[in-house]
């Protein structure tokens, strides 16, 4: 059986964890870092120790904005925020309890774009994760007014090959 760090390592597909010396530019640099339960070098100090139940179930991976700042600032090329994307994924398949369940609600409002047209249908998108999410009308004065400025289009174009959409969608349900 696999080690924690064995598993989030095999799925990041890249440069190991074990790479990280805790030298902490990415918690320096993260713009979320001041929001977070755990900073992102102490999330990789525990997936280092073990502490699944405590990575998977903490807000810290929810808000992770992927922006890449961590990655970019390491010295060792550690993909923080490809292991957060990781880790949003593997307590989804676990069925963990999200803590930040409006992020989850956008993140598969997200993907559902992306699997059914190939590319993100701002109208559409919005829709979903706002019946997800149960917070219908709160900025919706802001939705008209971009349409208005037409800042948000009714209908995006849609990708020409939607099979390779859906196989990259399979391939990666089976890692």
């Amino acid at each position: 059986m696999k080690t924690f760090l064995e598993e989030v390592n095999e799925r990041i597909g890249g440069v190991p964890i074990q790479r990280c010396y805790h030298c902490r530019k990415c918690t320096a640099g993260c713009p979320l870092a001041f929001a977070m339960e755990y900073n992102p070098n102490r999330v990789i100090k525990m997936i280092q120790m073990g502490m699944k139940d405590e990575v998977l179930n903490s807000s810290t991976i929810w808000l992770c904005a992927s922006c890449e700042t961590c990655i970019t600032r390491c010295p060792n090329e550690v993909d923080i925020a490809r292991m957060m994307d990781v880790l949003r994924e593997m307590a989804i398949r676990e069925g963990r309890t999200v803590k930040e369940k409006n992020i989850l609600a956008f993140h598969q409002a997200f993907l559902n774009s992306i699997r059914s047209r190939g590319r993100i249908n701002e109208p559409f998108m919005m829709v979903d994760y706002k019946l997800k999410s149960g917070d219908l009308f709160s900025d919706m004065g802001l939705g008209i007014n971009m349409f208005m400025k037409g800042k948000l289009a009714l209908i995006s174009p849609k990708t020409r090959d939607l099979g390779a959409v859906k196989t990259i969608f399979e391939k990666t349900r089976n890692l």
